[in-house]
């Protein structure tokens, strides 16, 4: 093992050197010598996670301090913290609340499972299981865990996920039995529903609840499958009928039918009307290739479901929506539905959770317009982080034609940019001069 003595508190500049160090090397052929580097490679990034997890602690620690000695409600020391570790890791305000708590956790009452992900014996995800199986556990509580499952290297050698996982539980219900009925209640309070896009134009729709609940949904699921699948005449498997199953009893309507609700597809006409292979885009999912778009229109022309056309125009080249302006403090509805389209997700760089509120990015209060210029779409979290001390932000058209952008500078300096991603409609023209034509008619509007 290769020990070195810290004469010098680490930077970011030493950290990136040895970034470009790995950057610039050349891979191992010898498979003996490729197998102890990637066995290093893990421990830099668990030493790595560790080394994180004390400077998020610290962080954390400075600017609250600061607010404190400043005079700020204590409602008000953590504010937007998060938000600035999920940007500093490129990842979402909610992901940085998770890495700022596992920070706290480990720092302040797990020292030993600290010492092991700094060693490289535990990784990130294993540490968070400790973390998350001793959350409703007393801060006592939670140091005898730290201590009996991580004081000894020994303890959890060799032991999976699973095994660290039902290892700190039963510790847990050994301490604290009243603890984990305190945390199921909790758990169950906040049963949900959520949808997430899957490969080849499908999604998942998830449903959150207690264990009991989702056996029970489950079994009648399938026991009305089977009843289906004996009746027989029916070519669909047991999963599909069961599927379909799911759509016409939250919805009402069969499976063939449908959704009696508004689903937005934005297409280019060229795509729609002339066969074009411009992608299109499902509010609520993403991005969905045009033969499949059209088929959903043909599919619902044919059924008795409502169908509305509406015309968006963008910029032929930028994908821009062109701006629509209002004189109310709140956004009127189209308005909003224009900023929902535009940014499709919370615009906050690696935030892609669904749009909740129309922000103001220069604060109405301060002169902001209430336009598409001056306006974001932005997830709850993102929008009251923005509210806090010290976050600024200012819309910019760099060009005429440009799509929407804007950068977001948080209460340490740093600054973040935010570009709205381009409308599936653009179109370039064979003619030269269609095209000049065409982009002087939205170089004064494009948003």
């Amino acid at each position: 093992m290769v020990t070195a003595v810290q004469d010098s508190p680490l930077t970011s500049d030493e950290v990136l050197r040895f970034v470009a160090r790995l950057q610039a090397s050349d891979v191992v052929v010898d498979a003996a010598a490729g197998i102890d580097l990637i066995s290093a490679l893990e421990t830099v990034k668990c030493a790595s996670v560790a080394t994180q997890a004390l400077v998020t602690d610290a962080v954390a620690t400075v600017i609250s301090n600061e607010r404190k000695e400043r005079g700020k409600p204590k409602a008000q020391w953590r504010n937007g913290i998060a938000s600035q570790i999920g940007l500093a890791r490129r990842e979402s305000p909610n992901r940085g609340g998770t890495h700022l708590g596992l920070a706290r956790a480990l720092v302040h009452e797990m020292p030993h499972t600290l010492a092991r992900l700094k060693a490289g014996e535990l990784n990130e995800w294993r540490v968070m299981i400790l973390a998350r199986e001793t959350a409703c556990l007393t801060v006592d509580d939670r140091r005898t865990i730290d201590e009996r499952l991580c004081a000894d290297p020994a303890t959890l050698a060799g032991a999976g996920d699973r095994t660290i996982e039902g290892r700190a539980r039963a510790l847990a219900n050994e301490l604290d039995a009243a603890s984990q009925v305190r945390r199921r209640a909790k758990a169950y309070a906040a049963r949900r529903t959520s949808t997430r896009p899957a490969p080849e134009s499908m999604g998942f729709f998830t449903v959150l609840t207690s264990m009991e609940k989702m056996v029970c949904m489950w079994a009648t699921l399938r026991r009305d499958a089977d009843t289906i699948i004996n009746s027989g005449g029916d070519t669909r498997t047991r999963d599909q009928i069961m599927a379909d199953l799911v759509f016409e009893r939250i919805t009402g309507a069969s499976a063939a039918q449908g959704p009696p609700v508004t689903v937005d597809v934005v297409i280019a006409d060229s795509a729609l009307l002339a066969g074009g292979d411009t992608s299109a885009y499902m509010h609520g999912y993403g991005d969905i290739p045009s033969d499949v778009a059209r088929q959903l229109i043909r599919d619902t022309l044919d059924s008795e479901t409502h169908v509305a056309l509406r015309r968006l125009y963008a910029h032929p080249t930028s994908g821009a929506l062109t701006a629509v302006e209002s004189t109310s403090r709140a956004f009127p509805t189209a308005l909003g539905r224009l900023i929902d389209l535009r940014d499709r997700t919370c615009r906050t760089p690696w935030c892609d959770a669904p749009i909740r509120h129309h922000d103001h990015i220069r604060p109405h209060s301060a002169g902001g317009r209430t336009s598409a210029q001056n306006g974001a779409g932005l997830c709850a979290a993102c929008n009251y982080a923005k509210e806090g001390d010290g976050w600024t932000a200012e819309a910019r058209r760099d060009k005429r034609g440009a799509r929407h952008r804007y950068t977001l500078i948080s209460p340490t300096g740093h600054t973040y940019d935010s570009s709205a991603p381009p409308m599936p409609v653009v179109e370039l023209y064979n003619s030269r001069i269609e095209n000049v034509i065409i982009t002087g008619l939205f170089d004064d509007d494009a948003a």
